[in-house]
């Protein structure tokens, strides 16, 4: 299966686990840690959520051949009907704690998940890239708010405008992630500290979460309802197509007929 779901000592663990095509993200996988999450949610012997990919590589973000298929806007369906939105929104929601491992290339909406996320560590291998602009598109999911709030404005002008990949040390100081280890013991760690968090009091840790994010709950929709507008309509602009043709072609995009 692509993404491995399963429940053991109070810990619901999503794996991303499509390694021959560097777990690249589809439709089919957006809606199963969805689906996990909503009816983690619901059932009171999951106390924490781990999210994790394999030691070589966290995602390579959305499986392009299927995001050109199933996120077009012409196929009368709303954004709300997305399996991408429901994962996002899920993922935003929850209540209850979420731990990301990040091991290897985090890119796009790779990068983006982690800033919904509470606990978030990384193996030294780990590089993150939110690539929107070179795709002439825009950020997602509330990301242009939430990395400008970690990061500040010149930094996080810097990595959403030139989509440049940038590696974990340099996370650390963005305080996108808060612990840097070896690629070997990644795995281990973030499960022992989804351990500790299902110890604690359920009710304290959901209420601690609750007001932490309250401040900026409101903010965070309105980015995310903005992006999501200017996202769509720039999705068949032809600066997105021509990016799309690019790198079916294998070549270089080229952007200077577009004003």
């Amino acid at each position: 299966m692509d993404i491995l779901s399963s429940i053991s000592n109070g810990v619901l663990t999503l794996e991303f686990n499509r390694p021959e095509r560097k777990n690249a993200i589809t439709s089919a996988m957006y809606q199963s840690m969805a689906d996990a999450i909503n009816a983690a949610e619901q059932d009171t012997s999951v106390r924490a959520l781990l999210i994790c990919g394999q030691p070589e590589i966290f995602t390579a973000g959305n499986d392009l051949e299927d995001f050109m298929k199933s996120a077009r806007p012409d196929d009368g369906a709303g954004i709300e009907a997305r399996s991408v939105y429901q994962f996002m929104m899920a993922l935003a929601n929850c209540s209850k704690p979420v731990v990301a491992a990040v091991a290897g290339a985090a890119v796009g909406i790779g990068t983006t998940l982690l800033l919904h996320c509470d606990l978030v560590y990384a193996a030294d291998n780990a590089k993150f890239s939110v690539p929107f602009v070179q795709l002439g598109l825009c950020p997602e999911y509330g990301s242009s708010l939430l990395l400008t709030q970690l990061a500040g404005y010149p930094r996080a002008a810097e990595k959403l405008m030139l989509g440049e990949a940038f590696l974990a040390q340099e996370a650390l100081e963005m305080g996108l992630i808060s612990k840097i280890l070896p690629a070997a013991e990644l795995r281990a760690f973030a499960e022992a500290q989804a351990a500790k968090l299902v110890a604690l009091p359920a009710s304290s840790l959901r209420v601690t979460k609750q007001l932490m994010k309250a401040a900026r709950k409101g903010p965070v929709a309105d980015a995310i309802a903005a992006e999501n507008v200017h996202f769509g309509a720039m999705l068949v602009a032809p600066e997105a197509r021509e990016a799309f043709m690019a790198f079916f072609q294998k070549r270089k995009p080229d952007f200077s007929q577009f004003a």
